[in-house]
């Protein structure tokens, strides 16, 4: 290692840092002042002797480059998943990041992109989505020794802050399910009282129906690309198979529906599209705006169908693990999150323990009565005892003055 003088064309003197990376690799830096150079210096040596020493080299490869690589080795994302990913790279991150290098991304250019997201609109969970995903790519950087630390310390700023959706009450569901279009009614119920996603919705086949025990097993999802097309896959997680049991009302509505839309093959779609095929999404839509708009709940999108049929199912007092169960989750945050939400259930509680308090009130109030009464029969009893010896007292006087 070593610090040398030059002079430039123009007369100044800069100072050259000649030094070895661990492999033994020659490197130089070029300074404007010798303290410069000598702090860069101790800096390295520091760096290499505890083993954190980052090649300054490596980091040159440009965001865009490298984010395409790191998509490339991630080879067991899900093809949704995938698209997401794409999708927030192109739209958010790599207009405005793209062309840096790795190693030159700042603490203060993240703050700067992520602020930027929201004064153009952008919605502040696909912003927390965008974030997030930078912040993983980073992290695999460091992992890869290209860059030294993670410039991605936004607190908080991963976390989306979705509002807290609608609940619809029982009436306006089946509201909804009288006003939608027939081959579309029992979506609306299995939406809501089994809590499937859309996607576990529209992959159900007649043999994933069960209608002597009343249930319905989810085992698939079926997702439509971006490019066209269908993918049929396993639910969001492990715990997404799972078998639902189905309220007894709705045996009739389900034979209905097999009976008039559905082939009698075991592996018959539930839900098909005009020419036999699964059903679009775009298709349903059509069909769910006609009928909220019609059941005079506009605000509902179909998905608050699955959060309506949850917070229901935590109204009734089930627990966090037969939430968790039901709903195929394999964190209790959801599950506790329905339980939280529940008001009229909260309500409930709040009485059952109004009713409590009262009653113990009354029982001390009871019992303070009780002590009073004693009390006072004590106080009477001792006051006629203590007359008593005073009139046995006065007699024993006079008889002892009337003796000779």
């Amino acid at each position: 290692m070593s610090i040398n003088s030059r002079k430039l064309d123009d007369g100044r003197v800069v100072y050259d840092v000649r030094l070895r990376d661990p492999l033994g690799r020659q490197y130089k830096r070029t300074f404007r002042t010798k303290r410069e150079a000598e702090s860069f210096m101790v800096q390295e040596r520091a760096e290499q002797d505890r083993g954190t020493w980052v090649d300054p080299r490596q980091g040159r490869v440009t965001l865009a480059d490298y984010s395409k690589t790191w998509l490339g080795t991630r080879v067991h994302l899900r093809i949704r998943t995938r698209e997401l990913y794409e999708g927030l790279l192109r739209r958010q991150i790599l207009p405005a990041l793209g062309s840096q290098a790795i190693g030159e991304l700042t603490s203060g250019g993240i703050r700067a992109w992520y602020a930027g997201m929201s004064e153009f609109g952008l919605a502040q969970s696909t912003a927390a989505k965008a974030y997030r995903l930078l912040r993983t790519i980073m992290t695999t950087a460091v992992e890869d020794g290209l860059v030294a630390k993670n410039p991605c310390t936004i607190k908080g700023a991963g976390v989306a802050r979705s509002p807290e959706r609608p609940v619809a009450s029982v009436q306006q569901v089946m509201a909804l399910a009288d006003a939608i279009e027939p081959q579309y009614r029992i979506a609306v119920l299995l939406g809501t009282y089994a809590g499937l996603r859309l996607g576990e919705l529209l992959a159900l086949t007649r043999e994933r129906l069960d209608l002597e025990a009343r249930t319905v097993v989810v085992v698939e999802q079926l997702q439509e690309l971006a490019g066209g097309g269908y993918f049929l896959g396993p639910p969001k997680s492990e715990a997404g198979r799972r078998v639902v049991a189905l309220p007894q009302f709705m045996t009739a509505d389900l034979e209905w529906h097999l009976e008039r839309f559905v082939e009698p093959e075991p592996t018959s779609l539930l839900f098909r599209g005009a020419r036999g095929g699964p059903l679009r999404r775009a298709v349903l839509y059509r069909a769910w705006d006609e009928a909220r708009a019609g059941a005079g709940v506009p605000h509902l999108h179909f998905h608050d169908l699955r959060h309506t049929g949850n917070t229901l199912a935590a109204s009734t007092g089930a627990s966090t693990r037969e939430l968790m169960a039901r709903m195929g989750h394999a964190s209790a945050e959801a599950a506790l999150r329905y339980q939280h939400a529940t008001r009229e259930r909260d309500v409930t509680i709040a009485s059952g323990l109004n009713a409590m308090v009262e009653e113990a009130v009354q029982r001390a109030s009871e019992c303070a009565m009780d002590e009073v009464i004693v009390a006072n029969v004590t106080s009477l009893e001792s006051h006629r005892a203590a007359r008593q010896q005073r009139h046995e007292r006065r007699m024993a006087q006079e008889c002892a003055m009337d003796a000779p």
